[in-house]
């Protein structure tokens, strides 16, 4: 009866136990995940006219997903309401056109190099596009090739020089989700993938690199040479993988023969009875 009463009460415990972790774990994935309130919102969130149209838009963006508010682009104090949009505390408002390439490459500068040495780049101010003629101004998405699309391109220009960019970066595309998966799934399996995940980092930005490249034959090789880097990361991960499943099967093959020894020694010793 005690011990009856001893598994309930551990049994009750254990449980509140995960509960609280679960509700905990969720509490933190949910503050990490988004970022924190700001006058901006509550001020933009409840406006029905031009000012409220960004709020949105921003919400379902990959800024708003990596935690990245109003202030960090424009400037401004989030908490303090009177003195959000002065300058004396840093707010930049909205840029003139030819600014917005400097704009958004405070952050990213790397791509802001590469636009400034594109075809692209040196429109800047001629009717050429900037960063938000492609990526929009609040609903920034995490880039894919889906971007280059005739929809979009034609509006420019001609969509055939971006359609062999498309078809020439498609295949590096399809390998990079495809090992990013397969270490992915090595990693919740308990393997080191700490070097293979840097490696394809690396890999992965000279590919993104090549978004804001318009040279079709420049891209054309670039392709070649970062899908010939991705094809050695994924024959090492196979190589990985194989050795992995071969130690699996020799293992299974030393716990069946400990079985099976054990099973005889137990009818010997029972034989002897």
């Amino acid at each position: 009866m005690i011990r009856s009463s001893f598994r309930h009460i551990a049994l009750a415990a254990l449980t509140l136990h995960l509960v609280s972790s679960i509700a905990i774990g969720a509490a933190i994935a949910d503050t990490a995940a988004k970022p924190p309130a700001t006058v901006c919102l509550a001020c933009h969130g409840s406006q029905t006219g031009r000012g409220g149209i960004p709020v949105k838009p921003w919400q379902g963006s990959v800024h708003a997903a990596e935690g990245i508010g109003c202030q960090d682009c424009h400037g401004g104090d989030p908490k303090d309401a009177a003195n959000a949009m002065s300058p004396a505390r840093g707010f930049l408002g909205v840029p003139a056109e030819e600014g917005i390439p400097a704009f958004c490459g405070r952050c990213h500068v790397g791509i802001l190099e590469d636009y400034q040495k594109s075809a692209h780049g040196r429109a800047l101010g001629k009717g050429g596009p900037t960063c938000v003629t492609c990526h929009g101004s609040h609903e920034v998405q995490k880039v894919t090739l889906e971007i280059i699309n005739e929809k979009r391109c034609s509006a420019c220009h001609p969509y055939e020089r971006a359609a062999r960019i498309k078809a020439a970066m498609q295949e590096v595309e399809r390998n990079l989700v495809r090992i990013d998966g397969e270490i992915t799934r090595l990693k919740q399996e308990g393997v080191d993938t700490d070097a293979w995940g840097k490696q394809l980092f690396a890999v992965r930005n000279r590919y993104h690199r090549l978004f804001h490249d318009v040279d079709v034959a420049l891209v054309q090789q670039e392709s070649a040479a970062i899908k010939g880097e991705l094809d050695k990361l994924d024959d090492f991960l196979s190589r990985t993988d194989e050795e992995r499943y071969q130690r699996k099967i020799a293992g299974a093959f030393v716990v069946g023969g400990f079985l099976v020894a054990a099973l005889l020694a137990h009818l010997l010793a029972k034989s002897y009875d």
